[in-house]
């Protein structure tokens, strides 16, 4: 007779695929962070160019 029971069988789960930059960059208090020193320097910038 044919065995077509499925208790042998194991089916291969996915590996949890690694999250990246971008996953990183979606996170609002990175983004607050960045925009923080980025008006720093923008700031800093714009006192050397025009007022110095």
């Amino acid at each position: 007779m044919l065995d077509t029971s499925r208790d042998d069988v194991t089916v291969p789960t996915p590996a949890p695929e690694p999250r990246g930059c971008l996953f990183a960059l979606s996170q609002p208090p990175l983004m607050i962070f960045l925009g923080v020193i980025g008006a720093l320097l923008l700031m800093a910038a714009v006192h050397d160019l025009f007022l110095l």
